[in-house]
Order: C-alpha cells, then structure tokens, then sequence
C-alpha cells in the first residue's frame, strides 16, 4: 500500500484529525469514538489493528497497546463527507471502554439523568497495571 491517495480522500480537520467509530462487527453496538490522524489511519488499514491519535497525551495510541484489548478491524468506511470514519471491529476481551465496560456509551438517559446501565466486565485496577487510562 505504498499509494496513500485514499488517505487524501478524507476530510481532516484543522488539527488533522478525523471523527473515527469502532462498531462491534458481530452485535454492531457501538463500542467508542476517538480520534485518527494520517498516520494512525494509515498504520491501521496496514496492520488491520485500530490505531488512534490520543489528544490528551499527544501521541500515537495502538488501542488495547497497555490493556491488551486489541481492536481487530474488519472493515473501514468512510461517510459522504469524508469526515468520519467507522470500523467493524472484533474487540479483544470484549472490552472497549478504559471503565472495563463493553462500551464508553454505558449511560442511558431516563427521567431527565443519565443511569448507568452496562456492568463493569473487569476492574480497571486489574487492567492497567500503571494505573493509566484510555
């Protein structure tokens, strides 16, 4: 994949980056939404392992790179107006969210609040061993 022109096919936006959605391929639950620069999209298509661009930390982010939860991607699509990115992926552990929840959209609005409605699969302390999140 040395012709990267699809790479310019996609809308970043002033800081370079691009909306990007990991989607259970088996149960389509969306699981979390995080950022992609060129690189990590490109890094991404190449390895067939989500890749994502950390805002806080600045850096380069392999999702599951401390936890071991891998993100295996299926397929990657583009929308209309190129500004959006969604995977198929299969999550290892079956574990997206940095809470030890399935997915980062875990609260429900009910009676004017948000609940939180999805189980903790696994403590987060007996994820990451550093204490760090993401």
């Amino acid at each position: 994949m040395s012709d990267n022109n699809w790479l310019d096919e996609v809308k970043w936006d002033d800081k370079g980056l691009v909306t990007a959605i990991a989607q259970d391929a088996a149960t389509q639950r969306v699981l979390m939404v995080a950022w992609m620069n060129r690189e990590s999209l490109r890094l991404t298509a190449e390895t067939g392992v989500a890749h994502y661009w950390s805002r806080s930390r600045n850096r380069l982010w392999k999702k599951g790179e401390e936890s071991g939860h891998l993100q295996t991607v299926k397929e990657l699509r583009l929308d209309c107006d190129g500004d959006v990115i969604v995977m198929q992926i299969e999550q290892a552990g079956g574990i997206a969210c940095h809470t030890g929840r399935e997915s980062c959209f875990y609260r429900r609005f009910e009676n004017g609040g948000w609940v939180t409605v999805d189980a903790v699969i696994k403590d987060p302390d007996a994820i990451y061993a550093h204490g760090h999140r993401h």
